[in-house]
């Protein structure tokens, strides 16, 4: 064991714990309703599409594993093929948060009945069980008996089946937490009892090897039940699904992120969080901290979001978020806002609310259509491109769950308090009622139109009141104006990040703040040459036409949460023309339109010499944008733009004949492709994920022309006594041996498809190992229709 982490482990075992002390608390969403703005907008599209959803297609997996007729069929997509009753378990949550965010009596009504069909799903089962995974009884029994066959996305031939069954634990916690459901909570405790007797006979060992398959965050939930019980059997069923191999080099500080499935991560790290805070854990609070800083600071996009096709990319090389489709995941926004607010409360530095600001106004709030309803799940950082949108009765990927949560809960940290601190964070027109206080608040503002807000006291007690104003780091201190009842109140920002003003405070009391906001520009974080612009804490944008926006609206298709309409070349987008340090004069605020300005002095000239409208990117929606704009020397434009090119023009030429593509190792375009194996493995090397094998492993491509003509294989000729052999439909189109004399570089390979299987919709590509050999490592497979030589 590693001499550093062995001591660190020796520290838990003796439980000398420095304290991790709340230091504040939040109000129950049903104390803050908001007023008229774009999120009180925003959260009633979403109610709208909650409504509009059928509860009977979302129960049905449940009903049809606890062996009950089911009411009506699954939903399609992701409900129907392999990952069946994940959204119910959001739908819960979402009910739950909805309904104590308005008190709408219909919110209420489908919460109940939801929890009442639940409820007579577990009651079908003697152990408590209940889930929507598919034949789930088989793999539960399968994995009690320590059969485990785990991989990152798939656990005993089904997919992520924790994941999933984390979601429906999630659902009726919060179904008891924010709606008052005492038959959710009685649910949850018997699903944590039958978890923790399926892995009584399990050694931490086996457990530690089931938790490499996706798990959401059990380790969260199970400490949830831990403090709703006070009984500490649950606490330590927490620890047990608790992932080691992430948390370890945490613990060290040390950075292991690189290359492996964000979202994965995040929620292990809540639950890390949790624990910590329940038994006053300072290292793992240290741990969970390490990696919020990480990612914020790190691997973050300017709208907050992370991830490149929903892998962590190197924090050195963000070349990918730029060329990718496959932009910043809004999963991972919705799990770093929990990860932010869990810190917040036991370390309330403004920081945090920077970051939780800035991820809820460009990433969360941008991800839903405020019209129609719809939800997105890639947004895009390459410019030019744009983001599709989901439809209730079609698509039903994660996205679409922590969607329906995420519009559900804007009130959940505007404001915070101690004994006799209220913390006002954020700056969202709303009302508290702050009852144990007798103090009824209404924020009022434009913001951020208008750089300002105004806090007028309605109710007051009698107590002494400290008011505590976030001085967001987008404003300086000294430029902030503080007011009560008109006049200048003569204060500084503490070391926290707030300004307080401590009074008794009266019915009638007005207090005001005057934030100034400037423009500011901010490079991609591995400091290459492209630059986001902000107005304060708003990023902008500038549209870029609604043409071909193919899959706008997303079907029920695998593959209908990614926008594959056509990419503008990188080599079109304009440049802005000039040195690094005159990247800011290119903007000008328009006159007589708030938040709106010009953006100038592009290349190439004559072509953009209008330039650009930038507005706020939330205010965007089914159109092509650009957040991201390069930058260039004079002197350095052209030999930049031909590399660009030439490098576009290789990617096109290959895009342009592809039929179908898989991204191996990466798990949407291997579960979207039905992936089979026996003994399989997932990797990274020079910047790419790949997968080999002992055994073997398959994909179902797509061939709905009957075009295709060639097998395209990317891999990695890197190792000693590998073998390239492939079959299609069952026929073999290749047996090769390889001894590693390519080294790191990706080659490529083309196989004729035989003629017997050009007519087939689907092909069947299968890799297999020899007998005592593994197979190459394949990073990418392609359908494609001409020869890719010619």
């Amino acid at each position: 064991m590693n001499k550093k982490l062995s001591v660190i482990l020796l520290g838990f075992a003796s439980l000398a714990f420095a304290q991790v002390k709340q230091e504040i608390h939040y109000f129950p969403l049903r104390d803050v309703k908001l007023s008229e703005s774009i999120f009180n907008k925003a959260m009633q599209a979403d109610k709208n599409y909650i409504l509009s959803m059928e509860p009977d297609r979302l129960l049905a997996p449940y009903l049809k594993e606890a062996g009950l007729k089911p009411k009506a069929e699954n939903y399609p997509n992701w409900e129907n093929t392999g990952l069946d009753g994940h959204i119910g378990g959001h739908y819960l949550s979402a009910l739950a948060l909805m309904y104590a965010s308005t008190g709408d009596p219909k919110i209420k009504q489908r919460l109940d009945y939801m929890i009442d069909e639940l409820d007579r799903c577990q009651n079908s089962s003697v152990n408590g069980y209940v889930s929507g995974v598919p034949n789930g009884k088989k793999i539960w029994k399968e994995i009690s008996e320590g059969n485990i066959r785990a991989s990152s996305f798939g656990l005993n031939d089904r997919w992520v089946p924790l994941y999933n069954i984390h979601k429906i634990y999630a659902g009726l916690r919060d179904a008891y937490w924010y709606a008052g459901s005492e038959k959710a909570k009685k649910m949850l405790i018997k699903l944590t009892d039958w978890m923790a007797n399926e892995v009584s006979g399990l050694s931490d060992e086996q457990i530690q090897d089931m938790l490499r398959s996706e798990h959401g965050g059990l380790n969260e939930v199970f400490a949830d039940v831990y403090d709703i019980t006070k009984d500490k059997k649950y606490l330590k069923l927490a620890h047990r699904f608790s992932h080691q191999a992430i948390l370890n080099p945490l613990l060290l500080g040390e950075d292991k992120l690189t290359g492996i499935h964000a979202n994965t991560q995040i929620p292990k790290v809540i639950g890390y969080k949790r624990i910590a805070d329940l038994e006053n854990n300072q290292q793992w609070n240290n741990a969970a901290d390490f990696f919020w800083h990480n990612v914020t600071e790190k691997r973050s996009s300017v709208i907050g979001g992370n991830s490149v096709s929903e892998h962590f990319n190197p924090v050195n090389d963000f070349s990918s978020m730029i060329k990718s489709i496959e932009g910043p995941e809004t999963c991972n926004t919705y799990n770093m806002l929990k990860l932010t607010k869990a810190l917040f409360a036991t370390l309330p530095k403004s920081y945090y609310m920077d970051y939780y600001e800035k991820a809820l106004y460009n990433h969360i709030l941008s991800t839903e259509n405020h019209d129609k309803g719809g939800f997105v799940y890639f947004t895009p950082m390459r410019p030019g491109h744009y983001r599709v949108y989901s439809q209730p009765q079609t698509s039903f990927w994660c996205c679409v769950g922590s969607g329906l949560e995420n519009h559900a809960k804007y009130g959940e940290m505007i404001y915070a308090h101690s004994d006799n601190d209220l913390y006002v964070n954020l700056f969202i027109p709303s009302t508290l009622n702050w009852a144990e206080k007798k103090i009824l608040l209404r924020q009022e503002n434009n913001f951020p139109e208008t750089p300002k807000t105004k806090l007028v006291f309605e109710h007051t007690g009698k107590s002494k009141i400290n008011i505590k104003l976030r001085c967001p780091e987008w404003t300086h201190p000294s430029e902030v104006a503080i007011t009560v009842n008109g006049k200048k109140q003569d204060v500084t920002a503490d070391k926290d990040g707030y300004f307080s003003i401590s009074r008794k405070w009266k019915k009638g009391d007005v207090i005001e703040m005057n934030l100034p906001m400037h423009i500011s520009a901010e490079q991609l974080p591995d400091k290459s040459d492209y630059y986001a612009f902000k107005y304060g804490p708003v990023v902008l944008a500038a549209t870029y036409g609604t043409e071909n926006q193919q899959g706008l609206l997303a079907d029920d298709s695998r593959g209908g949460h990614i926008a594959h309409g056509p990419q503008i070349p990188l080599n079109d987008i304009p440049v802005i023309l000039g040195n690094e340090g005159e990247v800011i004069n290119h903007v000008k605020p328009v006159n007589d339109k708030n938040l709106t300005f010009s953006l100038t002095g592009l290349y190439p000239k004559g072509k953009f010499d209008k330039g650009f409208q930038l507005v706020p990117f939330y205010k965007i929606q089914e159109e092509r944008y650009i957040l991201y704009w390069p930058q260039a020397d004079q002197d350095k434009i052209e030999t930049i733009q031909k590399k660009k090119a030439a490098e576009e023009a290789e990617t096109r030429k290959l895009d342009l004949i592809t039929v179908d593509k898989i991204q191996l190792g990466e798990q949407q375009p291997e579960s979207d492709h039905y992936f089979e194996s026996k003994d399989s493995n997932t990797g990274y090397m020079e910047d790419r994920h790949f997968r080999d094998a002992k055994g073997w492993f398959s994909y179902r491509m797509k061939n709905p022309a009957k075009d295709a003509a060639y097998l395209y294989i990317l891999y990695f000729d890197a190792n000693t006594n590998r073998s390239l052999n492939i079959d299609i439909n069952g026929k073999k189109v290749s047996a090769r041996k390889l001894e590693g004399k390519s080294g790191n570089s990706p080659q490529f390979m083309l196989l004729s498809i035989p003629e017997t299987e050009k007519d087939k919709e689907i092909l069947t590509v299968k890799f297999y190992a020899d007998e005592q050999t593994m197979t190459s490592k394949i990073i990418e497979v392609r359908l494609l229709n001409k020869d890719y030589k010619n």
